[in-house]
């Protein structure tokens, strides 16, 4: 195969903003000279279909009608991310222990349990008046690249080679799977009410930052706090938990001598790890979860159009977890970028407008508790009698051992996920995904298509998993912002711990889409999103949509930035991307600039840190001091403020929450709150510069914050721990140094090895389709023995981007492979090179 063009080599250029422009500007610049051609025969196309790779690994597919389109979609992201597909397929539709054995049953047991059981066609329908046919399409696609694969075992990627296995062809149910949602209130639902029988509302109130408002956290009295203490989600851990491979699920060639450790979590307390994709790396905290976006009026930018940025934070990972690619048919013209497995593009822009989304914190999931029939335990109290629940058998296949049968049982609510007859209690999970229309992002098949703000608030009206932020701007010279999700209007309570199933604590219905929070054309002249509370305390939907959001500092930053009444450039926002000020460090540090500690070396830290611009550079020696304070000084706080049998039900604890405990101290710091808040500062500081000089020796300049062996990235795929060193080599991107960290705009989390953040980015100049800017790391490819596999990252990792080409005159003129795929008796590739 002829690779691409080589990328441009990295060019050493002092200051940071012109290493970005200059690089930007070569990358823009680079132009192909040699083009693979390859012809392929489908039996299920209807006409043929062209597709163009460009140099960064895009593909721009141009079909003839709407069924080939997609089609192509999912064979061309299959052919990409094959081993991608087949374990979200496994993951879908509990199918893991056929290949990973017994350990692996509860799993499937839970993912089966949290399936979609409801009419596929009214499904399918939700997402697009003709969503069952592009679905079937896309499914069509998929399963033309594994029927190739399976019958020419020399085109298995790598992975497959190691694992022993082939991949197993797809069917429409697994395209519209929950698995992948970011969901999880219900985690926090059983810890809060796990710390509220300990501790007292009150006490939980102090201590977790809910807001607008105050919640009522009072437990129904019919609620066991002793059932509470019992593995309640078991199943639902297992069932969203990633895919983990031992060495005895390697080949023995292929084989570590053991498993390795992968954790690298930094010098951090322990925090939770939410089932969030193919690897979650211990380490990191669910608040790091999170994205940025904004869209920017005419009226504020340089080139008179408004201007649309999006960069959606999940697990850093190889390969990435999103995928670019151009859509064009009769009624489709879309680019961006979204989850390979699904059909369309959940962010992107159209000949109309450009869209983003952002994580919109709302709860949908609700524990449910039962008292069980003593005279049959699969009764349940409801109301004034008992309802059976009903019960389904499946089997679950399992590698080395027969098939096991299973009994899945549900209630009104929904699955249950704890049964304990001798107890005589369930617990039943309701989730407003597991209705219908609730798949992840597949209602942005409708948003591909909007050409107004009207028309895509009407898209956006049928996008109900996960809550989002979504924003607009478009060609008419219109930006907004419309939430969408699933939000339940409870009879009683707030979602907040659990409660009985007896009826009292139902839902009836959900609040319109359209009634949550939205703005068009606001008269600031732009509008960001960062995860933080957008509801102002009198809001119709407040208490329909949650109480737990991200720290406020990312959208505070970006606010900031684009409130300062200069005129905008595409520059300025790839700029605003990537900035690193971190808000808590210029809020925490002037804390310590009178302060007189003992120690020469904590005085010439304070010194150093009094002379700092708040930016987490990677270079720079005080981002190293303070990220070292801080986690020292998070880790003291915890310890203070939270009794240690209860920590485990808080995880890490917000910031904003930490600052407002510093800057306004009482006596749980000491009877002189002052004092007390100061010898804090000054023990962590010292603690922190004690350990600095451990792992780095005692000259300060040597503290730097971007190294190896401190703030950095290294992209681990799942088989990492697993396979021997040859193999890692190839499986693994990285390291490179990073600055950052979860607290500013480039999100890059709170461990040492960059657990969380922005691979996927997107910049569109509505003025020009063809200025639009992207980043995608480590690569398009899933396959390690691609050159598209990695050939994003450094890039991605020193802040650069490449164009996103949409005309067909600029994208002929970076394309550096053509397929063919046409109509007719399945065929082999063929190949040639053209030279243009």
């Amino acid at each position: 195969m002829i690779p691409p063009a080589r990328r441009p080599a990295p060019i050493v250029v002092a200051n940071k903003s012109c290493r970005l422009l200059l690089a930007t500007l070569l990358i823009v610049a680079a132009t192909s000279t040699a083009a693979e051609v390859e012809e392929i025969r489908l039996p299920l196309l209807h006409a043929p279909v062209e597709v163009r790779t460009d140099r960064w690994g895009v593909d721009h597919i141009y079909a003839e009608n709407e069924h080939d389109l997609f089609f192509a979609q999912g064979y061309r992201a299959a052919r990409s991310r094959l081993f991608q597909f087949e374990l979200w397929r496994r993951q879908a539709t509990g199918t893991v222990a056929e290949i990973l054995g017994p350990r692996a049953v509860e799993r499937d047991m839970g993912a089966r349990l949290l399936r979609f059981r409801g009419d596929l066609q009214q499904e399918f329908s939700h997402y697009h008046p003709r969503g069952e046919q592009i679905i079937e399409a896309f499914v069509e696609g998929v399963n033309a690249w594994v029927d190739q694969v399976n019958d020419r075992p020399e085109l298995l990627p790598l992975e497959f080679r190691v694992l022993g296995l082939k991949p197993q062809r797809w069917t429409v149910d697994v395209v519209i799977s929950r698995h992948q949602g970011l969901v999880n209130n219900v985690t926090q639902e059983l810890d809060l009410g796990r710390a509220v029988a300990l501790l007292g509302p009150e006490r939980v109130k102090e201590i977790e930052w809910f807001h607008p408002g105050e919640p009522d956290l009072t437990l129904d009295e019919k609620i066991d706090p002793e059932l509470l203490k019992e593995n309640l989600l078991k199943l639902y851990r297992a069932g969203r938990s990633p895919v983990e491979f031992t060495v005895d699920d390697v080949l023995p060639e292929f084989r570590a001598a053991k498993n390795k450790d992968q954790a690298a979590t930094g010098w951090l307390p322990p925090r939770r790890s939410p089932a969030d994709a193919l690897l979650a790396p211990a380490g990191y905290d669910e608040r790091d979860i999170g994205s940025n976006n904004w869209v920017v009026s005419g009226a504020r930018t340089e080139s008179g159009a408004p201007i649309m940025a999006n960069d959606p934070h999940r697990v850093v990972q190889a390969p990435s977890l999103r995928y670019f690619v151009h859509l064009s048919a009769p009624g489709w013209n879309v680019i961006g970028g979204g989850e390979p497995t699904l059909p369309g593009c959940s962010i992107g822009h159209n000949e109309y407008g450009a869209w983003g989304l952002t994580i919109y914190r709302i709860d949908a999931e609700d524990l449910r508790i039962y008292e069980l029939n003593p005279d049959n335990p699969l009764e349940y109290r409801y109301g004034r009698g008992w309802e059976r629940m009903s019960v389904v058998r499946e089997t679950i296949p399992v590698k080395g051992q027969d098939a096991i049968d299973v009994e899945l049982k549900f209630t009104r609510h929904g699955p249950v996920l704890y049964h304990d007859a001798e107890r005589g209690a369930a617990v039943a999970l309701q989730a407003g995904w597991l209705d219908v229309g609730a798949a992840p992002y597949l209602a942005s098949l409708r948003m591909n298509g909007a050409r107004t703000w009207e028309d895509f608030r009407d898209a956006c009206s049928y996008s109900r998993l996960p809550g989002l932020n979504m924003v607009w701007a478009d060609r008419s010279g219109n930006i907004g912002w419309q939430t969408v999700g699933v939000a339940p209007l409870r009879r009683h309570g707030n979602g907040l711990v659990p409660t009985p199933g007896d009826g009292r604590y139902d839902w009836d219905g959900y609040l319109p889409i359209k009634a949550l929070p939205n703005v068009a054309n606001p008269v600031q002249g732009f509008w960001n999103t960062s995860n933080e509370n957008k509801i102002t305390a009198d809001h119709e939907s407040r208490h329909a949509v949650g109480w737990n959001w991200a720290d406020p500092y990312r959208g505070a930053r970006v606010h900031e930035v684009l409130a300062s009444g200069r005129r905008l450039n595409m520059m300025d926002m790839m700029r605003l991307q990537q900035d690193e000020l971190s808000i808590p460090a210029r809020t925490l540090v002037p804390l310590l600039r009178d302060l007189e500690p003992d120690s020469i070396v904590v005085n010439e830290a304070i010194s150093r840190l009094r002379d700092w611009d708040f930016v987490l550079d990677r270079d720079s020696v005080q981002a190293g001091i303070y990220v070292a304070w801080e986690r020292r000084l998070a880790d003291s706080l915890a310890e203070l403020m939270v009794p240690e049998a209860a920590r485990p039900y808080f995880g890490s604890l917000s910031m904003k929450r930490m600052i407002d405990w510093l800057l306004s101290p009482d006596n749980r710091l000491g009877d002189d709150p002052l004092a007390g808040r100061d010898r804090l500062l000054l023990t962590s500081l010292t603690e922190a510069v004690e350990r600095l000089t451990e792992k780095f020796g005692p000259n300060m300049n040597d503290w730097r914050y971007g190294q190896t062996d401190y703030k950095h990235v290294l992209l681990r795929h799942p088989l990492s721990p697993v396979v021997n060193d040859a193999l890692r080599e190839k499986l693994e991107v990285g390291p490179l140094p990073r600055g950052g960290s979860g607290y500013t705009v480039n999100n890059t989390g709170g461990s040492d090895n960059q657990p969380t953040g922005a691979t996927f980015r997107i910049i569109v100049d509505t003025a020009d389709w063809d200025l639009a800017m992207g980043t995608n790391s480590p690569g398009q490819s899933g396959d390690p023995e691609s050159p598209h596999y990695d050939d994003l990252f450094e890039m991605w990792a020193t802040g650069r981007y490449f164009p996103l080409l949409y005309s067909r005159g600029k994208v002929e003129s970076v394309t550096g492979a053509t397929a063919w795929m046409k109509p007719g008796p399945a065929s082999e590739p063929h190949r040639q090179v053209r030279f243009d």
